[in-house]
């Protein structure tokens, strides 16, 4: 027979990991009856678990980007744990499980996608994920993102809505950019702030200018990078741009000179007098700088390979086909196809139908060669 609680509890010893008088650690469990009606909390039933992960929301989070400057919004992981119906209130925020997956989908609010600007990145559901990119001066006013956290061990969800204000930038706009593509990062390792600041103050070191700052980051793969291989090491690559009021420095200008433009064709490194400068943190491709000044003129550093873009299409332009091809005459490719196969078959008709008909000797023909 199944023994009650009351003889059960007789046969734990004292002291054990089990004696909840002894301050046993598994009877203090978070997920027991007795811790929560300890804490002051019951248990929650299963259906009202599933019917409150479908609605459960967060209250709204206002931010207010810049034009023209990059923002990064980080979308934390405990941030949205704690809504979860099936984690019950706790004492300490610090008791929440550090090991539940969960992943972000972002959306404009009453579209499918986000908006041309925005990006959203996320590198695995045990990491937070990103909304970044750069507003432009159309993009200036209000927008709604709705953020859906997806728990992937239970399939419940937890919704928020971001309140973007995109306001205009109070500062002229930079007409001196740069473009740097860093070999040995992911986009995920340059959006944070630490990150960025890093890069920035690199960069201030080696071009002796102190008025740099990033304006856009984007990931190789939106550029039509490809994906590198599961080796250690491999990263897939960030382009950084960056803009100043300040006309560039002798070293910038010296990436675009026939000399390093012939070295980068043969794969070889370009002579700059203050790369040598540069923190080691980051590894820049030489040969795949952009510059671009106030008249728009972009400064490539290889000839005759086109300048990407920021990957998102400016609003309003449309896709233009080309022009309808020139009107061709298709009989000859008629009477080689169609009439040619049906001429031979007509004249092995015509062979078949002599031969049976024209050349059959009969049946009174062939019985008198037949002897009796």
């Amino acid at each position: 027979m199944p023994k009650s609680p009351s003889a059960w509890k007789r046969e734990v010893p004292s002291g054990s990991p089990f004696d909840p008088e002894g301050g046993g650690q598994l009877a203090q469990d978070h997920r027991t009856p007795a811790f929560h009606q300890a804490a002051g909390c019951n248990p929650v039933p299963p259906a009202v678990v599933f019917l409150a992960g479908l609605l459960t929301a967060l209250p709204d989070r206002n931010v207010s980007p810049v034009a023209g400057a990059i923002f990064v919004h980080e979308l934390k992981r405990e941030h949205f744990q704690g809504a979860f119906p099936s984690i019950p209130p706790l004492p300490s925020p610090q008791e929440i499980p550090s090991d539940t997956p969960i992943t972000f989908h972002a959306q404009l609010l009453g579209y499918p996608d986000l908006p041309r600007w925005l990006r959203y990145t996320q590198r695995g559901p045990y990491r937070p994920g990103y909304l970044y990119g750069s507003p432009t001066t159309k993009d200036v006013g209000r927008q709604l993102i709705e953020v859906t956290a997806y728990n992937r061990h239970t399939y419940e969800t937890v919704r928020q809505r971001v309140i973007f204000t995109i306001v205009p930038s109070p500062d002229a706009p930079m007409p001196y950019q740069a473009e740097f593509f860093v070999k040995n990062r992911d986009v995920e390792e340059v959006l944070p702030a630490d990150a960025q600041k890093q890069f920035q103050q690199a960069l201030d070191i080696m071009l002796e200018q102190k008025d740099w700052s990033i304006i856009n980051i984007t990931s190789a793969l939106d550029r039509g990078g490809r994906v590198p291989l599961p080796i250690e090491g491999r990263k897939e690559g960030v382009y950084i741009k960056v803009g100043s009021r300040r006309p560039f420095s002798d070293c910038l200008l010296e990436t675009k000179s026939s000399d390093n433009q012939f070295r980068c064709s043969l794969d070889q490194q370009p002579v700059i007098s203050c790369y040598d400068s540069f923190s080691p943190q980051f590894r820049v491709d030489w040969c795949n700088i952009t510059l671009v000044r106030a008249d728009l003129s972009s400064l490539s550093v290889t000839e005759g390979v086109p300048v990407w873009g920021d990957g998102v299409l400016e609003e309003g332009s449309e896709y233009n086909p080309p022009t309808d091809s020139p009107e061709k005459a298709f009989l000859a490719d008629y009477l080689l196809t169609i009439l040619l196969p049906l001429l031979v078959a007509l004249l092995l008709c015509l062979l078949l139908a002599y031969i049976m008909y024209c050349r059959r000797e009969g049946v009174h023909k062939r019985d008198l060669k037949t002897s009796e």
